[in-house]
């Protein structure tokens, strides 16, 4: 029997087919769209992360590391991000530098949040000069001290921007909202003895800073004049008394002296080459109300109150320490002779077009008091009696003795303090007492004295 074999049609599977792409076309779509959504969600979470620490590093301004190499440089990263633009910051920076007196002048004070730089800045602003301050708030001492003294400024209109002296931008920017006459720069990175332990701080802030400074003054237009603060510390390992601007400052003890040293020789090179008209303030030991709290005067007060010892320090060979300890108001006095007798400088375009104004002077009391002497002082004040420990001054930089000889600027423009120590540290008690909140616990008679 034959048999015929049918050979049997293909199954269409042009429907499966379709439909197995139109599924691998629906994943593909589905996972594109997942992809999508993805991306723009991480991008929106890394933006809100970003936008959160910079507002966290621009509202609590902590040192970017514990390292004190960094204490100068916190602001730097954002300043002229954040404080240098703006309308209203403009017009805050305007209002606070335009005088109110004819021929009032504009000055950027550098370090206005400082001991000497709150004082100045309200000096200069009670007589109807234009201040503007300029501060970074470092941590090497209380920065809670600076932003009372901020607070005290802001009181008198005066505005302290928050930033560097090494951010050369924030520096332009303000040369181009404001045509300073003046500067008072006396932003520093201040004691002889911390430099032993960060001394790079020094290197960033006196030198780095200052020609920062400079190099931004030289080509502003008007040039400003400027007083800056040098220090006693040059004199160094100088043994002629008392101390005259013609003294020797070639043997420095200190890194701090040798960086303000150095300053001085900046001065000059700025002052030669580009017309700056330059005047440098050697000041000695000052002291008074709103203080540094790493000064010996201030951190007495503060051991003795407590109960704790303090070291005295003698020399090697056993005598006592001195310094020409100056009251804050005989300081301010002497910037302000200084800034008041500061001629013009004498560049334009970044060149000099003749010979420009050059100084350095003492400020001063002209009377050394022993550190025992000072340390009676405070004992009777505070009404306490302090826990000595006399020990033998250590190779730290410090030197035995200071003595002001000030009758160059006596000369030039009538400086002549009359503040001896015993009616100082009365005024220094009283606002001590006052600001920590301890009256009750010292004489009445401090409280009491005008």
């Amino acid at each position: 029997m034959q048999y015929h074999t049918m050979a049997s049609s293909p199954p269409d599977t042009s429907k499966t087919t379709k439909m197995e792409r139109y599924n691998s076309y629906i994943r593909r779509v589905n996972s594109t769209k997942l992809l999508q959504a993805s991306s723009k969600l991480l991008f929106r979470v890394t933006l809100l992360v970003a936008l959160l620490l910079i507002l966290f590093f621009t509202l609590n301004y902590p040192p970017i590391t514990d390292n004190p190499h960094h204490i100068h440089s916190k602001n730097h990263l954002f300043s002229s991000a954040f404080y240098g633009s703006g309308a209203a910051w403009e017009k805050q920076v305007r209002h606070s530098a335009t005088p109110r007196r004819p021929n009032g002048f504009s000055v950027l004070v550098t370090g206005a949040a400082g001991f000497v730089g709150v004082h100045c800045s309200l000096a200069l602003k009670k007589r109807g000069d234009g201040v503007l301050g300029l501060d970074n708030f470092n941590s090497y001492y209380d920065p809670s001290l600076k932003r009372a003294r901020q607070k005290l400024l802001g009181k008198h209109q005066i505005f302290v921007v928050e930033g560097d002296i090494n951010d050369a931008e924030l520096l332009n920017k303000l040369f181009d909202i404001v045509p300073f006459s003046h500067i008072l720069h006396l932003a520093a990175q201040a004691g002889v003895r911390y430099a032993m332990q960060n001394p790079l701080s020094y290197v960033n802030s006196n030198v780095a800073g200052f020609v920062n400074l400079l190099e931004v003054a030289k080509s502003a237009d008007p040039q400003p004049a400027i007083v800056w603060a040098s220090s006693s510390s040059v004199y160094g390992l100088n043994t002629e008394v008392p101390f005259s601007e013609g003294h020797r400052t070639d043997q420095p003890a200190s890194l701090y002296a040798a960086t303000k040293k150095a300053g001085e020789e900046i001065a000059h090179t700025y002052n030669h080459i580009y017309g700056l008209s330059l005047t440098g303030l050697r000041f000695f030991t000052v002291y008074g109300p709103w203080g540094r709290p790493d000064m010996a005067y201030f951190f007495f007060t503060k051991d003795i109150l407590q109960h704790k010892p303090i070291n005295v320090y003698v020399t090697p060979d056993g005598k006592e320490v001195a310094r020409d300890f100056t009251y804050i108001d005989d300081i301010v006095k002497g910037c302000v002779g200084a800034l008041d007798t500061a001629e013009k400088s004498t560049g334009s375009g970044g060149k000099k077009r003749a010979p420009a104004q050059l100084r350095v002077y003492n400020l001063g009391n002209t009377a050394p008091v022993t550190v025992n002497k000072l340390v009676g002082i405070l004992e009777s004040l505070l009404n306490v009696k302090a826990k000595k420990h006399v020990i033998k001054m250590p190779r730290n930089g410090d030197v035995p003795y200071t003595h002001a000889n000030v009758s160059l600027a006596y000369r030039d423009f009538g400086y002549k303090p009359t503040t001896d120590l015993a009616t100082g540290l009365r005024k220094f008690a009283k606002w001590y007492t006052s600001y920590y909140g301890i009256e009750s616990r010292v004489k009445k008679e401090i409280q009491s004295d005008d």
